[in-house]
């Protein structure tokens, strides 16, 4: 009977040096190398001395894409002045694909095809490049001088110059103005030849100014022209 209590106090403590033992596992021991909470989170703010600072910071692309268009439209006009080098960026930013030369390029390609149309009376070459509202007058004279017995004609001698003189960005559609300069002979002559308006033998020099308008999200890449303006 004297021996139990003395079996339990050997019982007890192994059962002590057994918790003991796995706190120590739990817990881990400190070794002195270990790094301080706070200073895992000051890492990232600040460079340590004699550390080098190993945190980067991305940039916000998502406030790239939705301020960068304007800054940089704002940044053309203060550096230059030029509101049409400002509206030009503008429809760049807004579609990738545009091309300042290229545009031209097409403008004078279609500036051709719709004098050349018009003279010929094909309102059907006229119409997909003609908005509504544009196409409805050049339209209306064709049938006026068909009905008046009328023909024109007309011979483009060329063209001397074609400059871009406004553009600007509203919403999604870009406009350009374009400044044609050209040399054309026109004669205007009735139902038995003879000549009503125009001479013949003279190269008249004629400036055009034509708006053209594109969708910068539309996937056709055809420009329409939607106004136009005879400076002479």
């Amino acid at each position: 009977m004297n021996g139990f209590p003395f079996v339990d106090v050997i019982i007890f403590a192994a059962i002590a040096a057994f918790l003991v033992l796995r706190l120590r596992g739990v817990l881990g021991r400190r070794t002195g190398h270990e790094q301080k909470m706070e200073d895992m989170f000051k890492r990232e703010g600040r460079q340590e001395d004699g550390e080098q600072d190993t945190v980067v910071q991305m940039p916000d692309r998502r406030r790239e894409s939705e301020q960068g268009g304007d800054d940089k439209a704002a940044q053309e006009v203060d550096e230059s002045g030029d509101p049409v080098r400002a509206g030009l960026t503008q429809i760049r930013l807004a579609d990738s694909s545009f091309d300042p030369d290229g545009f031209l390029q097409g403008a004078r390609a279609a500036f051709e095809m719709v004098v050349d149309a018009y003279a010929r009376g094909d309102s059907k070459t006229l119409r997909p490049l003609l908005a509504n509202d544009v196409f409805q007058d050049f339209d209306g004279a064709i049938k006026e001088r068909e009905k008046n017995k009328q023909s024109l004609e007309t011979t483009l001698v060329g063209i001397e110059s074609a400059d871009i003189v406004e553009a600007e960005l509203q919403g999604k559609t870009a406009f350009i103005t374009v400044k044609f300069v050209s040399e054309q002979v026109n004669v205007l002559r009735d139902a038995k030849g003879e000549v009503v308006e125009g001479d013949p033998n003279e190269v008249a020099k004629i400036t055009d100014i034509w708006t053209f308008a594109r969708n910068t999200r539309s996937r056709d890449p055809n420009w329409t022209l939607v106004a136009t303006n005879a400076a002479n």
